[in-house]
């Protein structure tokens, strides 16, 4: 069973043990989170709540706002090293409420789960986040090192103004993040089975191949692009990219979507538009994916174009002291053993990583995101700021 801590005393009350918090004030702020209806990239007061408790703790708060995306960057201290929290307050878009069984932002208890959009993906995390810090100050206001937070509304969506434009700003004046920990829902089956140390790199390529319009009843007069590409593609699917690694499964090739012709059943296409992804490990990078795709396309005499998006590089963090400190956290208040994953899809901690900073995700199930119904654990959130504060403590006491 999980260690359960009974009560604890915030930074403001520490001269008065009368006054106390438990570790229901996890459930209050996540609570208060998700009746927010902060929908990508739309914060709704998000960031505003998280602000006011963090600065009540001694955290000197940056507003950074690009575009229409709101962030903010929150430190306390002035020294290295850094251990900061990552996350984002945005949320997918709902789907219709009524497959809800309660209001997607009323959130809703029951049978010891909280209900609501944004309950594991991500807003749990940052409430527990917020509430481990407040215990650990409280009791360490003299810590080493500096705390901070990187916190975006633009996770969700395109993720070009959020967590990549903090970093590119972090690092023109050379402030750097020595550990950071995303709350990224990583656990599968139970709370902190999977911590996610590293993610695969993704790249998308959007792909147009030419050919002649004409009738069906008249192939010599067209030139039809599906049957052009059918064999390149063939080679594409069975191409062998890599084999892998200790840390990363063999990079994958995948078709996401494919169009062609007018919908009549009579007329042969002239062109086709493709959208391919890479999920690649570290044994290969965008220069090579994109000349051996090249190769195969220019093999097969193709008239053809195609638009590359880099959504990110894959990253690892080996064992060191921040995966040190999250396994040992988790074994001594969780009880159980953690596998390391690079697994899933891309995260944030693809703009952080680069910068030198050892990344991990640790956060509750993921069984439930982006669905109706999204659900976690009250228990979980309290284990899990439980976790997040032993974390802290191993690093910065």
């Amino acid at each position: 069973m999980a260690k359960k801590s009974s009560s604890v005393l915030t930074k403001n009350n520490i001269n008065n043990s009368a006054n106390v918090i438990t570790m229901s004030d996890t459930i209050l702020l996540v609570k208060d989170l998700i009746s927010r209806q902060s929908i990508t990239p739309d914060d709704a007061g998000c960031q505003d709540t998280m602000i006011n408790r963090l600065e009540a703790i001694g955290f000197t708060i940056e507003r950074l706002r690009f575009d229409d995306v709101d962030n903010f960057w929150a430190r306390r201290g002035s020294t290295d090293p850094v251990f900061a929290f990552a996350g984002h307050t945005d949320v997918v878009p709902t789907g219709p409420i009524e497959d809800w069984h309660s209001h997607p932002f009323k959130p809703e208890e029951r049978d010891g789960l909280l209900y609501g959009r944004g309950t594991a993906d991500m807003k749990g995390s940052l409430a527990a986040m917020v509430t481990a810090c407040e215990r650990f100050i409280s009791q360490h206001p003299d810590h080493s090192g500096s705390i901070a937070f990187l916190i975006t509304s633009d996770e969700e969506g395109p993720s070009i103004n959020g967590t990549v434009k903090v970093v590119e700003h972090l690092e023109a004046r050379n402030e750097k993040i020595t550990w950071c920990l995303v709350g990224e829902p990583s656990s599968n089956k139970q709370l902190g089975d999977v911590i996610k140390n590293g993610r695969r790199g993704s790249l998308n390529g959007y792909l147009t191949v030419n050919g002649v319009q004409g009738h069906v009843a008249y192939p010599h007069l067209s030139d039809n692009p599906i049957h052009r590409f059918a064999p390149a593609l063939t080679e594409l699917c069975e191409q062998q990219w890599d084999q892998g690694n200790e840390f990363f499964p063999p990079t994958t090739f995948q078709v996401s979507n494919f169009n062609s012709g007018t919908g009549a059943e009579n007329v042969i296409p002239g062109h086709l538009e493709a959208k391919i992804n890479f999920r690649f490990s570290t044994e290969t990078n965008e220069a090579e994916l994109k000349s051996i795709v090249i190769t195969i396309l220019d093999k097969h005499k193709l008239d053809y174009k195609i638009n590359w998006r880099l959504s990110g590089n894959p990253f690892i963090t080996p064992r060191g002291e921040l995966v040190s400190a999250a396994t040992e956290s988790i074994r001594e208040h969780l009880n159980i053993e953690t596998e390391l994953s690079t697994s899933g899809g891309t995260s944030d901690g693809r703009f952080i990583a680069p910068t030198g900073a050892q990344v991990l995700e640790l956060g509750p199930l993921n069984a439930t995101i982006h669905q109706v119904n999204e659900c976690v654990s009250c228990e979980d959130l309290d284990n899990l700021s439980l976790v997040y504060e032993s974390i802290l403590k191993k690093l910065l006491d």
